[in-house]
Protein backbone atom coordinates (compact mmCIF):
# COMPACT_ATOMS: atom_id res chain seq x y z
CA UNK A 1 0.00 0.00 0.00
CA UNK A 2 1.60 3.38 -1.24
CA UNK A 3 1.39 6.44 1.72
CA UNK A 4 -0.96 9.18 0.86
CA UNK A 5 0.93 11.99 0.21
CA UNK A 6 -0.84 15.43 1.07
CA UNK A 7 0.84 18.87 -0.85
CA UNK A 8 2.18 21.89 1.98
CA UNK A 9 -1.15 23.98 1.39
CA UNK A 10 -3.43 20.92 1.98
CA UNK A 11 -1.75 20.07 5.04
CA UNK A 12 -1.54 23.91 6.26
CA UNK A 13 -5.10 23.82 5.74
CA UNK A 14 -5.60 20.68 8.09
CA UNK A 15 -3.38 21.96 10.85
CA UNK A 16 -4.63 25.47 10.48
CA UNK A 17 -1.66 26.87 10.37
CA UNK A 18 0.41 29.05 7.71
CA UNK A 19 2.69 26.86 4.90
CA UNK A 20 5.68 28.75 6.20
CA UNK A 21 4.74 26.69 9.13
CA UNK A 22 4.69 23.47 7.79
CA UNK A 23 8.13 24.10 5.83
CA UNK A 24 9.40 24.62 9.17
CA UNK A 25 7.84 21.76 10.93
CA UNK A 26 9.39 19.99 7.99
CA UNK A 27 13.10 20.90 8.82
CA UNK A 28 13.22 20.53 12.74
CA UNK A 29 11.57 16.80 11.85
CA UNK A 30 7.55 17.09 13.07
CA UNK A 31 6.55 16.03 10.06
CA UNK A 32 7.86 13.74 7.66
CA UNK A 33 8.04 14.76 3.64
CA UNK A 34 9.65 13.91 0.49
CA UNK A 35 10.32 15.58 -2.96
CA UNK A 36 8.71 14.83 -6.36
CA UNK A 37 10.73 15.15 -9.21
CA UNK A 38 12.63 18.73 -9.51
CA UNK A 39 11.89 19.59 -6.31
CA UNK A 40 7.84 19.53 -5.41
CA UNK A 41 7.79 18.48 -1.60
CA UNK A 42 5.02 16.04 -0.16
CA UNK A 43 4.16 15.59 3.18
CA UNK A 44 2.99 12.05 4.51
CA UNK A 45 0.01 11.63 5.62
CA UNK A 46 0.38 9.42 8.57
CA UNK A 47 3.36 11.87 9.99
CA UNK A 48 0.41 14.34 9.88
CA UNK A 49 -1.78 12.14 12.03
CA UNK A 50 0.91 11.71 13.94
CA UNK A 51 1.37 14.65 15.03
CA UNK A 52 -2.40 15.09 15.80
CA UNK A 53 -2.79 12.66 17.95
CA UNK A 54 0.46 13.73 19.79
CA UNK A 55 -1.39 16.81 20.38
CA UNK A 56 -4.33 15.60 21.80
CA UNK A 57 -2.68 13.37 23.90
CA UNK A 58 -0.49 16.21 25.55
CA UNK A 59 -3.54 18.21 26.01
CA UNK A 60 -5.46 15.58 27.33
CA UNK A 61 -2.19 15.19 29.81
CA UNK A 62 -2.21 18.56 30.43
CA UNK A 63 -5.71 18.73 31.60
CA UNK A 64 -5.35 15.55 34.12
CA UNK A 65 -2.42 17.19 35.70
CA UNK A 66 -3.22 20.93 36.36
CA UNK A 67 -4.19 21.63 40.08
CA UNK A 68 -8.11 22.08 40.79
CA UNK A 69 -7.53 25.20 42.95
CA UNK A 70 -4.22 26.68 44.17
CA UNK A 71 -3.88 28.08 47.57
CA UNK A 72 -3.40 32.23 47.94
CA UNK A 73 0.91 32.15 48.29
CA UNK A 74 1.23 35.81 50.79
CA UNK A 75 5.05 36.59 52.05
CA UNK A 76 5.95 36.21 55.49
CA UNK A 77 4.56 39.29 57.34
CA UNK A 78 1.89 40.44 55.13
CA UNK A 79 -1.09 41.19 55.96
CA UNK A 80 -4.42 39.64 54.62
CA UNK A 81 -6.43 42.21 52.78
CA UNK A 82 -3.04 44.43 52.35
CA UNK A 83 -3.08 46.49 48.25
CA UNK A 84 0.20 46.75 46.83
CA UNK A 85 0.68 49.87 44.15
CA UNK A 86 1.42 48.84 40.74
CA UNK A 87 3.79 49.74 38.81
CA UNK A 88 3.37 51.90 35.22
CA UNK A 89 3.09 50.22 32.18
CA UNK A 90 5.71 51.72 30.16
CA UNK A 91 5.24 51.38 26.32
Amino acid sequence: MEPVLLRIQETAKLLKVSKWTIYRWIEEGRLRATKIGRGSLRVFQASVSGLVEEARIDYRNARNDSPKKAAPVRAKGMKKNTVTKSRKRVR
